[in-house]
Parts: structure tokens; sequence; C-alpha cells
């Protein structure tokens, strides 16, 4: 008999529900603002942002499909609707992958480094307004530190481990 399923939940108290409220809402809103910046300042949703600059800080402004999924955390699918629409713009184009028939890899053109460089500054003055101006020096370390904790939590190693980059 599976126990866990018999036991009562264990429900979040008063606080807990008030921090994960406090967390969902930040986030939520954090990512909302980021999205209108950038959606402002280039076109492109916060999501695509962050696969132009993972690729810049590339070597050779490439990097396979998969290990660019892995990254972004999002699925293989949603990936590639991006790349897609990032190649529409000219700010990216696929590469067959000389030694997996099947492996492709998105590379970052001139295009996609220029509005990259363009942008930047603006997003990270939306960043810096948005969290670090509101924290100290403490909780910002600590805010780094409890979400790393919570990340490597939520991305187990084992095989099968069912993440959104393995879907």
């Amino acid at each position: 008999m599976n126990t866990a399923s018999t036991s009562e939940p264990r429900w979040l108290n008063d606080e807990e529900q008030r921090v994960w409220r406090s967390y969902i809402d930040a986030t939520t809103l954090l990512e909302d603002h980021l999205d209108r910046q950038l959606q402002r300042d280039a076109g492109m949703p916060h999501v695509y942002y962050g696969l132009l600059v993972k690729l810049a800080e590339s070597p050779h402004r490439r990097l396979r499909m998969t290990e660019l999924a892995m990254y972004a955390k999002i699925t293989r699918s949603r990936l590639s609707h991006a790349v897609a629409r990032l190649e529409k713009n000219g700010w990216v184009r696929r590469e067959d992958c000389p030694d997996d028939k099947r492996g492709q890899f998105a590379v970052l053109t001139d295009a996609g480094q220029e509005v990259l460089q363009q942008t930047a500054p603006g997003h990270v003055e939306a960043v810096r307004q948005a969290v670090f101006d509101r924290l100290t020096t403490e909780q910002q370390k600590a805010l780094g530190e409890i979400m790393r904790i919570v990340a490597e939590g939520l991305q187990p190693s084992e095989a099968g481990a069912d993440l959104p980059w393995l879907r």
C-alpha cells in the first residue's frame, strides 16, 4: 500500500503560504516586466533574448540545439519554434552537425550579435532596476544561494529524469 496517497497532505503553514505567494507574484511580474522591455526595445520575448545571449557566449557563437534547449530549460519543440522565429529575423541560422546526421547547431549571425549589443544596455538596466537596486548585497547573495538550491533540486541527474529539454 502506498502511504503517500493515504496520508494527509503537508499543507503550507501561513508563513510558507506568504513566501510562496510572494515568490509567484515576483517571478510572474518580473518575467512580464522583462518581456515588455524586450518587446519594446527589440521585438522579442525574454526567452529569445536568453537564447541569443547563450549563443553569443558560446565558442564560435554556435551551440548544438539540444544544449541550447537544456540551457533555456525549454522543450526541444519550443526551442525549434523559437529558433525558427530568430532565423526569420536573420539573427540565428541552423547548421547541420557534420558528425551527427540528426543533430543541428544554432549559430548567432552578425545581425543577431548586433541586435544583442543594441538591446543589452536597456535589458541590464531593466534587470538592475527590478531586482538588484531593490536588494542589499547580503540579500542578493542569499537570493542567489536560494535559487541555486531550488534549481539544483529540480534537475535530477538520474537517467530518465522528466526535464523539459529531454521532451
